[in-house]
């Protein structure tokens, strides 16, 4: 009986394994590497690329400027409706991608709540580059707040009792106390969010448009040239799941390092070993 069981065990997971992972081989062998490295030196592959890393950075950017602060208020107060604030913070996780993009244009559109305001400003968002970074922004910001929560809220609270107990100010806490301490977490929050955002197809293509060199972002490219290249949708792919494959192991390691290292008692201004 228990071998029977251990065999269905390995066979799960075993077909598992060839179910998620044969697709990816699966662009690595059907393609030379030489032609690969050959279809990236396109105009088409090279200003797709460019443009997701630059996208992506910048509303990797805003996330972390906007994201942290928000957080860690999350994370160290209580108040009523707050579960109800982190329900909505989370929604773009479950939200299919299509509704992403109607949804921006329906706030941020020239018609939408927000359209006459903008233009009043002079702000047209719509199919410029500056759309996709608020495209990317808005699926992947959530990956970095979940995160970035949890970490600040494994920070020791009697930490930030000393700290402040020494003088430091809410804000001095919040920079020299808890950031240091949830860094590890918030930066494995940050990789998944960057790498997520590499990969934004849906609310980009509704909200952005696919208009090479100004807003086709390497999903946008593949999806373009697999009814017309499909070598060159193959390159493009390689190249995200490499770049996904380096952000998930360095999470990952990151996130092992954190369990592993050794405890601070920390002193405000300085930690030592215990």
């Amino acid at each position: 009986m228990s071998r029977a069981f251990n065999f269905l065990l390995g066979l799960s997971l075993t077909i598992s394994v060839l179910f998620l992972g044969l697709p990816i081989v699966a662009i690595f062998t059907r393609t030379a590497p030489g032609e690969l490295i050959q279809q990236l030196g396109t105009e088409v592959a090279v200003d797709a690329l460019l443009l997701s890393f630059k996208t992506s950075t910048i509303a990797l950017g805003v996330i972390l400027f906007v994201g942290t602060p928000a957080a860690y208020y999350l994370a160290t107060r209580r108040f009523p409706g707050r579960n109800v604030v982190i329900t909505v913070l989370e929604l773009p996780l479950v939200l299919p991608p299509a509704v992403a993009g109607v949804g921006l244009l329906a706030a941020l559109g020239t018609r939408g709540l927000l359209g006459g305001t903008l233009e009043v400003l002079g702000v047209r968002l719509p199919f410029t580059q500056a759309a996709v970074v608020v495209a990317v922004t808005f699926v992947a910001s959530p990956f970095y707040l979940r995160q970035a929560i949890a970490s600040f809220e494994a920070v020791d609270k009697n930490l930030l009792d000393a700290a402040r107990t020494l003088g430091a100010s809410p804000a001095r806490t919040f920079i020299r106390v808890s950031i240091p301490l949830a860094a590890t977490g918030l930066a494995a929050g940050a990789t998944l969010a960057w790498a997520r955002g590499l990969g934004e197809f849906g609310a980009t293509i509704l909200f952005a448009g696919s208009l090479q060199g100004v807003t086709q972002t390497a999903p946008l490219a593949i999806y373009d040239a697999f009814s017309v290249d499909v070598r060159t949708a193959q390159a493009l792919g390689a190249v995200l799941i490499l770049t996904s494959l380096g952000v998930l192991l360095t999470a990952k390691a990151l996130t092992s390092w954190k369990h592993s290292k050794p405890k601070f008692a920390y002193r405000f201004g300085r930690s030592t070993s215990t």
